[in-house]
């Protein structure tokens, strides 16, 4: 008997196969971004693992503890989000990362923000945390909770903290005049109007993240240099990680995913701008990971999920 199948079932075998292949295109959420050429990334996976060129480790497209890509990897290639062009910064606020001690730094998609906006992004390993005390009224963080807002609510609650709208205990800390009531419209001096709302964005300098598993949140979540601080939530954004957490919900985003889409809401919502792909390139290196799973997935089973891309 002929080991090989009928034409006929070889072609069937062929287009249920192209038919997945277009199935999962369209369930793609990440098809639609704005991203630099990943040929690079296709060249080093090719090639394997590769040298840090910083500390010696092996390593796949990039150092997870060093923070640069690997000697197969040309810097030069990877692209840097570059939004704001006023100040001497890429993103429109700077972004702390405080990562558990126990988080696996190779399966952390931390990195990918500090690779992608080094100047903006600064990370720190629990129980290393910033003062934030002096500072509240200008950072938010990111993270669900029974208090948390959401993005578009933001400088309504900075405004009502910040310093010019504290009460005064004494008539000796008050000024020797309030500032009226804020107009919706305000003159600037060159005599052009401008939106209250925008100009209320001015007050949030920095965004803080946690990364975390979900279920080792809590210590870092309840340490007091947190307290204070508005939480935000992401309620609307759903997650494609591949590592998704058994149990939670699918508005638990993975680190990078909560920074690309904090940011894309912050744009819209607090900027008042429309969206043109600005910081797309922040999902560089987890669309393309997310893809590569998605392949071995679809063509090896759920098995080969870990093993398709060894950091």
């Amino acid at each position: 008997m002929s080991l090989n199948p009928p034409l006929s079932f070889k072609e069937e075998k062929d287009s249920k196969s192209e038919l997945q292949n277009i199935s999962l295109t369209k369930e793609d959420p990440l098809q639609n971004l704005c991203l630099a050429s990943q040929e690079v990334l296709q060249k080093a996976q090719q090639s394997g693992r590769a040298k840090c060129l910083k500390c010696g480790g092996s390593r796949m497209f990039y150092c997870y503890t060093c923070y640069i890509p690997v000697e197969t990897v040309p810097v030069e290639q990877i692209p840097v989000v570059k939004v704001c062009q006023k100040r001497n910064a890429w993103l429109p606020l700077k972004i702390d990362i405080i990562k558990h001690p126990h988080e696996t730094d190779g399966k952390s998609t931390a990195a990918h923000a500090k690779l992608l906006a080094p100047e903006d992004v600064n990370l720190y390993t629990y129980p290393c945390i910033p003062e934030y005390e002096e500072k509240k009224h200008e950072i938010v963080l990111v993270f669900p909770g029974p208090n948390s807002v959401s993005v578009e609510d933001i400088s309504l609650h900075l405004h009502k903290h910040s310093p010019s709208n504290v009460l005064y205990s004494s008539e000796n800390d008050r000024p020797e005049k309030l500032p009226s009531k804020r107009q919706k419209m305000e003159v600037e001096e060159n005599g052009d109007t401008v939106d209250s709302s925008k100009r209320d964005s001015n007050l949030l300098k920095k965004v803080v993240f946690i990364d975390s598993t979900w279920n080792q949140t809590h210590k870092i979540i309840a340490d007091e240099r947190l307290q204070g601080l508005l939480q935000v939530e992401l309620k609307t954004r759903k997650t494609c990680f591949w590592r998704h957490q058994k149990g939670k919900p699918d508005t638990f985003l993975s680190t990078i995913e909560a920074i690309y889409y904090f940011f894309v809401d912050y744009h819209t919502a607090i900027l008042k701008e429309k969206y043109k792909g600005q910081y797309d390139n922040l999902m560089f290196f987890y669309s393309f990971m997310y893809q590569l799973i998605k392949n071995a997935k679809s063509s090896t089973g759920k098995q080969q999920e870990n093993s398709a891309i060894n950091l």
